[in-house]
C-alpha cells in the first residue's frame, strides 16, 4: 500500500513512471474536436475553452510554419437513431447534439483552420478508431503526434493512448487541452504523463517546432 506521507507524484516517480518519451524527428498535429458542441458552455457537452483555443491556435500557426501536417477532427453521427455511435452514445444523452450537418459539429470559428486542411470525422473517442488517421500519419512519415483539443479525459486521452499503441510519440500541450471537469482534466494529465505520453508546456512545443 502506498505510503500516505508522500505524494502520488513522488510515489510514481520512485516506481519509475513518467519517463520522458521526447519529441521525434517529424511531428504532426492533431486538433481534437474543438467544435461548437464542446466549446459552447450552454450546450450539453460544452464548456468554456476560450483560453485553450488561443493556445491551440499558437500551436497550429507554429506547425504551419514548420510544414508539419495538421489534422482537425470532429465527432458527428449520420444515423437518425445514433446507431453509428454504437453503445457509447447510451452513456451520455448529449451525444444526440452531435448530428451531421448541424452547427454543433462544425469547427469553432475561432480556430485557425484553412481551406484544404484535413478534417477527420470520427464516431468514438480516439481519433484513430474508425478513421484513416494512421495511414495518413504513416504517409507523412510522422513519428510524433502533438495533441491539442478536448476533452482531456475523453477524446484527448483516447487519442494519446492509441497513438503510443500505434508506435507514435504522443505529446500533449498542457495549456491547449481542456475538459468540463477540472478534476478530470488534472487527473487525466497526471495519468497520461505517468504512463502514456509526455505532457509538455507551450513554450517547449514551440521551441521544438522552430527547429523541426
Amino acid at each position: 500500500m502506498q505510503n500516505q506521507t508522500i505524494s502520488d507524484e513522488e510515489f510514481f516517480r520512485q516506481r519509475g513512471f513518467g519517463q520522458a518519451i521526447g519529441f521525434g524527428k517529424r511531428a504532426a498535429l492533431i486538433v481534437v474536436d474543438i467544435i461548437q458542441a464542446f466549446t459552447d458552455p450552454d450546450m450539453p457537452l460544452g464548456s468554456n475553452l476560450d483560453d485553450e483555443i488561443i493556445v491551440a491556435n499558437q500551436v497550429i500557426d507554429a506547425c504551419r510554419s514548420a510544414k508539419a501536417p495538421i489534422f482537425f477532427t470532429t465527432t458527428a453521427y449520420d444515423d437518425a437513431g445514433l446507431k453509428d455511435g454504437g453503445i457509447w452514445v447510451l452513456k451520455q444523452t448529449g451525444s444526440a447534439t452531435l448530428r451531421s450537418g448541424t452547427p454543433a459539429v462544425e469547427l469553432d470559428s475561432r480556430l485557425h483552420y484553412q481551406d484544404g486542411d484535413s478534417l477527420l470525422i470520427k464516431k468514438y473517442a480516439s481519433c484513430f478508431f474508425g478513421t484513416d488517421l494512421l495511414s495518413r500519419l504513416v504517409a507523412h512519415g510522422a513519428d510524433t503526434v502533438i495533441i491539442v483539443g478536448c476533452t482531456t479525459s475523453g477524446c484527448v486521452r483516447g487519442t494519446a493512448v492509441d497513438a503510443v499503441q500505434n508506435g507514435f510519440r504522443p505529446i500533449i500541450v498542457r495549456e491547449a487541452v481542456g475538459d468540463r471537469s477540472r478534476a478530470a482534466h488534472e487527473q487525466s494529465l497526471f495519468d497520461l504523463q505517468a504512463k502514456y505520453c509526455d505532457v509538455v508546456g507551450l513554450s517547449e512545443t514551440l521551441d521544438y517546432l522552430r527547429v523541426a
